[in-house]
């Protein structure tokens, strides 16, 4: 199945270049992490298809993830 994902803030560089991940049937979003070049304690905030979710999320085919950060400031 395939993804469309967008990385923001600090983890933008993350972001495919064609904007998709291909992964399989039934995979969750903790599955795209290592193509991503992520681990899970970069992420502080999920979204499948602008609601919020988790790493645990079940992924469908035409999905679409944002990946955020912890942001930080004063």
């Amino acid at each position: 199945m395939r993804v469309r994902v967008k990385c923001f803030a600090t983890l933008a560089d993350h972001t495919p270049p064609d904007g998709f991940v291909d992964l399989q049937e039934g995979a969750v979003v903790e599955a795209m992490l290592p193509l991503l070049g992520l681990e899970a304690g970069d992420i502080k905030l999920v979204f499948v298809n602008s609601r919020n979710s988790s790493l645990e999320a079940a992924l469908a085919d035409g999905d679409q993830v944002g990946i955020f950060p912890a942001v930080g400031g004063g």
